[in-house]
């Protein structure tokens, strides 16, 4: 089925001149001109070229326009002076609104919503992916049919599973998109099983599981490569990461463990996103320890942490899930902010100042990470038979050998050895 997406994508290309508009209405918790930085690194991330950003103070919001009838009249002359094909209003838009506000500007207008989705769409690399943002953006399409679809006033009469008579366009469309996201739904339900069975196989293993999460372009694909050596693709762009990578590490203590790299979250994230990233998500649920990562030379850095909190919130994480915040960006900071960071993270033990571009602190948030997860690990005593190689194998792979002494002549040997009582239950099983 052709959405109505894809039409819209069409008509901003890459190379599109955009404008960008905040409406401001007074959010003390974020500065307007980081603000604007953001949404036009939202409109680049699509290859659109960003004409102007200008922030609108709102002081009422108005219900057919959101902002002023004057306000509205100076951006249409922005628009034609600067031949802005695209306004991108970084608020969210009622589809009333958008339809008037692109009357009034001569020119197409996409809300914040629209401009993530629209991303979302271009990056989605999996199959899964893909199946969640065409969910997400049926359902914010849904509700816009009447914006959108130029052929909405027209009636048709029944042809057999087309319609009854006297359908109109708009409610057959509906009916349409009813049914693709119903199949949608099945097929990520499917999905979401088949990731559960994995989960549950890990489990099982078990190998604890870490998971990087964190705002949009904080960082984590840069750290997830330095701690893997893998090469996940690490830009200086929005959401460069959609779909979760695991791969396998190795911590002072932990033999093997799995790190997660997440897609990114952001201030305003959409709900239809939230719901269709869903399953793709539960492997943070999941998590044995979550690392913040947080880019802490951005001036809105503590607004984004408490974005973050939020989103981990709605998607069912629990407080109690060990944590740590990785203060990541150093590299950025001048002297006197560098020493400032990493006076204030020694102060915390649940924070580590690092940079995952140059590699400083990176050894220090591994050792942090293993004590994390091996605190609750108990010593033992165990002793095997001088032949049993493997039972020896296992005590290495699976805790941490503190020592070993011969007995009975080289009969067996003695192991010291720190491990999770789930551990030691498994070994006594084997």
């Amino acid at each position: 089925m052709s959405t109505g997406f894809n039409r819209d994508r069409d008509e901003f290309a890459r190379g599109g001149r955009a404008l960008i508009v905040l409406p401001d209405q007074g959010d003390a918790h974020r500065d307007a001109e980081a603000r604007l930085e953001e949404t036009a690194g939202l409109a680049a991330a699509i290859g659109l070229v960003v004409t102007d950003k200008v922030a609108v103070r709102v002081r009422q919001p108005k219900p057919a326009t959101l902002i002023g009838s004057g306000q509205v009249e100076q951006l249409a002359v922005q628009v034609r002076q600067d031949e802005a094909d695209l306004v991108v209003f970084d608020a969210s838009l009622t589809p009333v609104q958008q339809r008037n506000l692109e009357t009034a500007l001569e020119a197409k207008v996409i809300d914040r919503t629209g401009l993530i989705l629209e991303i979302f769409g271009e990056r989605a690399a999996t199959a899964e992916g893909r199946l969640q943002v065409e969910l997400a953006h049926l359902d914010y399409q849904a509700g816009r049919l009447v914006r959108s679809w130029t052929h909405l006033e027209r009636q048709r009469g029944g042809f057999g599973f087309l319609g009854g008579p006297g359908e109109t366009q708009i409610e057959a469309d509906r009916r349409l998109i009813r049914d693709r996201m119903a199949r949608l739904r099945r097929e990520l339900e499917q999905v979401s099983r088949t990731r559960g069975l994995h989960r549950e196989r890990r489990q099982r293993a078990p190998w604890p599981v870490i998971a990087l999460v964190g705002y949009t372009n904080a960082g984590k694909s840069t750290l997830f490569n330095r701690l893997t050596g893998a090469h996940v693709m690490a830009e200086n762009l929005l959401f460069a990461t959609l779909d979760p990578t695991l791969r396998q590490i190795s911590l002072p203590g932990i033999d093997k463990a799995i790190l997660s790299d997440t897609v990114g979250f952001v201030s305003d994230l959409p709900t239809q996103l939230v719901a269709a990233f869903k399953a793709t998500l539960e492997e943070v649920v999941s998590a044995d320890l979550l690392i913040h990562v947080r880019d802490i030379a951005h001036p809105d850095t503590e607004a984004q942490r408490a974005d973050v909190e939020a989103v981990l919130a709605e998607i069912g994480v629990s407080e109690t899930t060990p944590r740590f915040e990785a203060w990541n960006k150093l590299d950025l900071l001048d002297a006197d902010q560098h020493e400032g960071v990493l006076v204030e993270a020694a102060r915390r033990d649940d924070v580590v100042a690092l940079s995952a571009l140059d590699g400083e602190g990176v050894d220090q948030l591994v050792a942090q990470v293993a004590a994390k997860l091996t605190a609750g690990h108990r010593r033992y005593w165990i002793t095997l038979p001088a032949g049993d190689g493997a039972g020896a194998a296992w005590l290495h792979a699976h805790g941490e050998v503190l020592g070993q002494e011969e007995e009975g002549e080289g009969l067996s040997t003695r192991y010291e050895v720190r491990l999770a009582e789930r551990d030691y239950e498994r070994f006594l099983q084997r």
